[in-house]
């Protein structure tokens, strides 16, 4: 099974429980596991990590639910192992997205996450999680629990990673 990251555009649900309805839907699909969702805390977007045999049965379950599906793009899973996060024990409410520019490879990347993760306790209001990175080295989305923006983005500059996007996320 590969992971991916199934990121799309919600239409038609302003609550909590909107979304987990739409969610236990896809829970069901047969071939697709969902291990976690996150969601914008206005609801317009959200964004699956998905194990899956099959990427194109995976975009397809989500267009049945009325989900337009934006992008889908295999993933590695750094920070965290794959059994703690299916758990859903952790708290997180932010989600930066860095575009990764394109001479940095994963060997760069994984090299300079581990020389800079220790600059996270300079920021110690700010518990970073964990990263799926895009394995075309395209992206990457960083998931933390803080008090505001202000501290996700005093910890990008503690790591000295610039920011593409920051998305407050919803309970």
């Amino acid at each position: 099974m590969t992971l991916f990251l199934v990121e799309s555009n919600v239409n038609g649900i302003s609550s909590k429980e909107q979304f987990s309805q739409l969610v236990e839907q896809v829970h069901g699909a047969e071939g697709v596991q969902v291990v976690e969702v996150q969601v914008a805390k206005d609801y317009s977007r959200a964004y699956f990590i998905v194990e899956t045999t099959n990427e194109e049965l995976t975009k397809l379950t989500l267009e049945k639910q009325q989900l337009q599906v934006s992008l889908v793009k295999e993933v590695r899973l750094i920070g965290q192992e794959l059994e703690n996060v299916k758990t859903n024990n952790e708290h997180v409410n932010y989600l930066v997205e860095w575009e990764i520019p394109a001479e940095i490879t994963m060997d760069q990347y994984l090299e300079r996450k581990k020389k800079n993760s220790v600059k996270y306790e300079e920021v110690p209001d700010v518990k970073f999680s964990r990263t799926y990175v895009c394995e075309d080295m395209t992206k990457c989305l960083c998931f933390y629990d803080a008090p505001d923006e202000a501290a996700v983005k005093r910890a990008r500059e503690a790591v000295a990673t610039p920011i593409t996007s920051l998305t407050e996320l919803a309970d």
